[in-house]
């Protein structure tokens, strides 16, 4: 059965919202959710102690297309990069320690499993 863009969004949205809650369950402070750039999205940007951290969150409800912490590609990491690197400089936070963490979260029937993915990648570019 193909899914639908309004159930991709749906999923989506929900993988968000469990990020959120397990970030602040983690002790992380959440600062925006879906920071928007010329350069496109990013999901959620949060501090981590004195650390700021771009995070991206992977959602699945099947394993048909892999491990959702191993999808975020070479192409996704530079525009994660990029939109980072964009919302450092408008906020002025250039000497600010900053890190990309990954939220991996598998939507099961018997409960959802989160994987928090720390430091999962370097700036790309």
């Amino acid at each position: 059965m193909k899914r639908t863009t309004s159930d991709k969004i749906r999923t989506g949205r929900l993988g968000e919202d469990i990020a959120v809650n397990y970030l602040k369950s983690a002790g992380y402070g959440i600062i925006e959710r879906n920071y928007r750039c010329v350069f496109g999205e990013i999901d959620i940007i949060a501090r981590d102690g004195k650390t700021l951290v771009f995070v991206e969150v992977r959602s699945r409800k099947t394993d048909r297309y892999g491990e959702p912490g191993e999808s975020v590609g070479l192409s996704k990491k530079m525009k994660i990069s990029k939109i980072a690197l964009n919302y450092l400089k408008e906020n002025r936070f250039q000497d600010c320690r900053a890190r990309f963490d990954v939220v991996a979260i598998k939507m099961l029937p018997c409960g959802n499993k989160v994987e928090l993915i720390k430091n999962a990648f370097d700036l790309a570019y």
